[in-house]
């Protein structure tokens, strides 16, 4: 396979967009489609729809010169990169219609020599799955000694805030679903990322970038875990931790109220629902990362009670500091979860975005935090932005909920 000209990236959102930019920086003539119109414009007037350091630049360079345009549907390309989202449904059940949708809109375009990778991540045997939806479309693409395409998974593991410097830097996973398909997809990543790609199959792939997330989600769980015996225990947690931290072979990770964004908690489910039987770690971990957001709930609560209706600021909503990304944020939760059990509309400080969630509408109220310092008694920074950290003195009269740290 000569050395693809023509990309086509299916999904423009976080880590689809942030792609796009890289290779067209690479030389790459790329095409982004989306489903969003509101997305798609944005993009071919050269601002980005999404938060992220030096993306604005980037995507308004590679869009002046052409090397980038944005459309609503896809079109044929030697390489296609299905980026869209995989949530769960039902009872935390892989949902695969995004990548599905995805394969079938792009089968009508597929030729003989084309690669496509799947980088949405997914479950074991979804890139297997990719190529079966595809062929459906097009049987004409089947052949006895193996597909006329080549088909691979490349599985993000970027760092909100850094994506455009770790998609280049860090090491890469390719499996593809034969040898030949493992090697032509090493050789496209090799030609934009500095770091190593590494082949292998892409089902081990799969579970590779799986087990990556649990693994951090496990880490995190015994934080949260060891911060709700400190609090029964009256111990200050911080202390606790930054105590143990000090032996050679420790690393407690800091606690938090909850584990959010699209990899974390979402991913040890795709690998519980593959194998039930054998994941009862993984979704003790998951359980009681979810049992904490319940826990700082009820700290909220008991916080409110006393004479009078106290009014109630939150700092925070995105699921980690400094992004502004809501996607299973725990923070969201704790609000709408504060609302439903007092009734008590809730400020919202969150420097990242304009407007609300939906499902905090009509609960919360986005302000500054001058004003939510000067109206609330109670404070609960749930992010550790940078943008809060001047506020950690904030007078005698408020009482303050600190599940994350921030101001501790």
């Amino acid at each position: 396979m000569s050395t693809p000209e023509k990309v086509c990236v299916i999904g423009l959102g976080y880590i689809g967009l942030p792609t796009s930019v890289v290779l067209a920086q690479a030389g790459k003539k790329v095409v982004g489609v989306d489903v969003n119109p509101d997305a798609v414009a944005s993009i071919n007037s050269g601002k980005a729809h999404i938060v992220e350091p030096d993306l604005d630049g980037l995507l308004h360079s590679v869009v002046s010169r052409g090397a980038l345009v944005a459309k609503t549907q896809p079109e044929p390309a030697q390489v296609f990169v299905i980026a869209v989202p995989t949530p769960f449904k039902g009872d935390h059940e892989p949902d695969l219609s995004y990548v599905e949708s995805a394969s079938r809109a792009i089968a009508p375009h597929v030729a003989e020599g084309n690669l496509i990778v799947l980088e949405s991540t997914v479950p074991p045997g979804a890139t297997e799955r990719m190529v079966e939806w595809i062929l459906e479309e097009r049987p004409d693409l089947a052949v006895d000694d193996g597909a006329r395409f080549y088909a691979a998974h490349c599985p993000e593991r970027v760092l909100p805030g850094r994506i455009l410097i770790e998609l280049v830097e860090n090491d890469r996973v390719v499996g593809g679903v034969d040898e030949e398909s493992t090697r032509v997809a090493r050789d496209f990543y090799q030609g934009f990322v500095r770091g190593e790609c590494v082949g292998t199959t892409a089902r081990t792939a799969e579970l590779a970038k799986l087990s990556e997330n649990a693994f951090r989600d496990a880490n995190i769980a015994f934080a949260n875990e060891v911060s709700m015996v400190a609090d029964r225990l009256d111990i200050d947690v911080w202390e606790l931790i930054s105590l143990a931290n000090r032996h050679p072979r420790v690393n407690i990770l800091m606690p938090g109220a909850g584990v959010g964004g699209h990899c974390i908690a979402v991913d040890p489910w795709f690998i519980i629902d593959a194998a039930p039987q054998d994941t009862s770690f993984m979704r003790s971990a998951r359980e009681t990362n979810l049992r904490k957001t319940d826990w700082v709930v009820e700290r909220v609560v008991e916080a409110l009670e006393g004479e009078g209706r106290q009014a109630l600021a939150c700092f925070g909503l995105s699921y980690k500091p400094d992004v502004d990304d809501l996607r299973e944020s725990p923070a969201v939760e704790v609000v709408k979860k504060v609302f439903d059990r007092t009734g008590l509309p809730v400020l919202v400080v969150e420097p990242h975005i304009e407007t609300l969630p939906s499902e905090l509408v009509g609960k919360a109220r986005l302000v500054a935090a001058n004003e939510a310092i000067e109206s609330a008694q109670v404070l609960v920074p749930l992010v550790a932005h940078k943008a809060f950290a001047g506020l950690a003195k904030t007078g005698d009269n408020h009482r303050i909920v600190d599940p994350a740290g921030v101001w501790s």
